[in-house]
């Protein structure tokens, strides 16, 4: 066996690519006849081919061309569609520099984000309608009917030798999609990409982690995030496979089973609540026993080269639909009893680190090589390193590599401080292992500083919160009292399993109780000047980001009135 240094065994082969509209084009070739979209219609559903993909995407890359749109910014707004995905890639490959823009963001910032762009067309969902009808820009296509006569259109000008987007040259150095960030401290910020950082992510993470053309991702994330749009979209098009797009939150059993999908790429609070649905089914059915001996023999079997899990586990899968086989979790560190919990039922659960401004991956769990607890290992070629490291070996974590944003929009200042010598400082803390491991310990923004002057790291005690069966969300913060600083938390309880445990009739009392009980158990684990001091309780859940991170910008900077206060 040949070394393999960190990554230990063999790397998987990547096609080449040289642009996004290489990519597609090559799969497309390679592909034809295979099915990139499910799309439900009729309640069913409905392939569309690899090759019917590509003749829409030239059909409306000509069409844009046509109407003046060529170097112009558009801005997609809308859930995850076709039409989404159709527009996306239109742009991209020929016409201009394509805006993703989050459907949920209010109004006004919407508005804000289309000025600061300077957008001159916007494609937008019917659900959105009411949205757009204020956005001053040159076209406004609505998704569905309208959309689809541009298509029309388009084939017509193609069937009249019209090259004019075929034959675009790209420039895959220059910028071609602008992102904007989720805002997690109340700030969005324009990140530029090209076809070139997305395709140095693409190839690189593909050799990491097997992705096969008989895969079908079942599409649950909004498709404007980076995330879904690299990774659940573009990555499934480089890799042939196929896209079921999800109808909701509450159809993913539906959606799993009728899609026969095979990947879902989510966030932890989404498989860590699936997860914990399998367990109280297993405990509704009196089954507790049984299946905790049957992950012992599985487990002892697995060691000696015999995997069982599937048959032992047939009713879980098949609650699943019966086919997935691989759940990749981003945007947060994930608990790792939930993805070895996962692997033991037979469904491999991996976790990476990203970044808006990578493109998004700068580090990937493998499934052949994994640890639960860290972000993964640098992608193949790309570096990671720890700027500043402490005695513990923890500091800011820096990437280098081509999968580097260009720099962020009409900020030059911003951009020099975060890319220094090449290398983009994210302002995550964290800390790299003797295995080449990536460990996320915290934000430098967020970080608390204690009397003693250690850093307490809000987001290893909410990690810890987390893992109670009692507390749905916490929020960490510290605050000044008495020229001290004293770790305080605002904690949203589990309302459904408090009230399963004290009965329909706890008093506040009770409910305090509880809490305080689970704030004593983190605070019996972690050093003492880490322990949370004070909390409160909260009635209603914080305000999050589509990709549900709490917007801790807001939360912290908000009155605590009308939540119930404990020590």
């Amino acid at each position: 066996m040949g070394d393999y240094g960190i990554y230990k065994k063999p790397l998987y082969e990547a096609r080449k690519i040289t642009d996004v509209r290489d990519m597609i084009r090559s799969s497309c070739e390679i592909y034809a006849e295979r099915t990139a979209f499910l799309i439900k219609s009729d309640g069913v559903y409905k392939p569309i081919k690899y090759k019917e993909y590509m003749e829409d995407v030239n059909a409306l890359g000509t069409k844009f061309i046509d109407m003046g749109l060529k170097g112009e910014k558009i801005a997609v707004v809308g859930e995850a569609s076709y039409s989404w995905a159709l527009t996306y890639m239109a742009v991209l490959c020929g016409v201009g520099v394509i805006v993703p823009l989050d459907k949920e963001l209010p109004k006004e910032e919407l508005l804000n984000l289309i000025n600061i762009a300077d957008v001159k067309m916007i494609v937008y969902s019917p659900k959105v309608k009411a949205i757009t009808n204020e956005v001053k820009v040159e076209y406004k296509i609505q998704m569905g009917p309208e959309l689809d006569a541009l298509v029309e259109e388009g084939r017509v000008l193609l069937e009249n030798g019209d090259k004019s987007y075929i034959d675009t040259e790209i420039n895959s150095e220059e910028m071609s999609v602008l992102l904007f960030t989720s805002g997690t401290t109340g700030v969005a910020k324009g990140v530029m990409h090209s076809h070139k950082t997305l395709c140095v992510n693409l190839m690189s993470m593909v050799t990491l982690l097997y992705i096969d053309p008989s895969d079908v991702f079942l599409s649950v994330l909004p498709i404007h995030h980076t995330y879904e749009c690299t990774c659940g979209f573009l990555c499934a098009l480089y890799r042939g496979s196929s896209i079921a797009y999800c109808e909701g939150l509450r159809y993913i059993a539906k959606n799993l089973q009728e899609s026969k999908a095979t990947i879902i790429l989510g966030v932890p609070l989404l498989f860590e609540n699936m997860y914990k649905n399998i367990w109280k089914q297993i405990d509704k059915n009196g089954m507790h026993g049984k299946v905790t001996t049957a992950i012992k023999i599985s487990n002892a079997a697995k060691k000696v080269g015999i995997n069982i899990t599937k048959k032992l586990f047939k009713q879980i899968h098949e609650s699943l639909g019966g086919h997935i086989n691989l759940l990749i979790s981003g945007a947060a560190a994930i608990d790792p009893k939930v993805a070895k919990g996962f692997r033991d039922f037979g469904i491999q659960l991996v976790q990476g680190y990203g970044l808006t401004e990578c493109a998004p991956i700068a580090a990937l769990n493998r499934e052949v090589l994994f640890k639960d607890d860290a972000a993964g290992l640098p992608l193949s070629g790309v570096e990671v390193k720890i700027d500043g490291a402490n005695s513990e070996g923890i500091g800011e974590i820096i990437i280098k590599g081509g999968n580097v944003m260009l720099g962020y929009y009409k900020d030059p200042e911003l951009t020099a401080a975060a890319i220094v010598d090449g290398w983009y400082h994210s302002g995550d803390i964290g800390y790299i292992d003797e295995d080449g491991f990536v460990h996320i310990t915290g934000r430098m923004k967020n970080v608390i500083i204690a009397k003693n002057g250690k850093n307490v790291f809000p987001e290893e005690l909410e990690t810890y919160l987390g893992r109670s069966n009692f507390i749905a969300e916490s929020l960490v913060s510290g605050k000044e009292k008495n020229d001290d600083v004293i770790i305080s938390a605002q904690i949203l309880p589990n309302y459904e399993e408090v009230e399963a445990l004290l009965g329909k009739d706890y008093t506040q009392t009770q409910l305090i109780e509880l809490i305080k009980k689970e704030v004593m158990t983190v605070n019996e684990i972690v050093q003492g000047y880490k322990r949370i001091t004070s909390f409160s309780i909260r009635i209603h859940p914080f305000d999050k980001t589509t990709t549900q991170k709490i917007k801790r910008f807001k939360e912290t900077n908000i009155s605590e009135e009308g939540n119930i206060q404990a020590k």
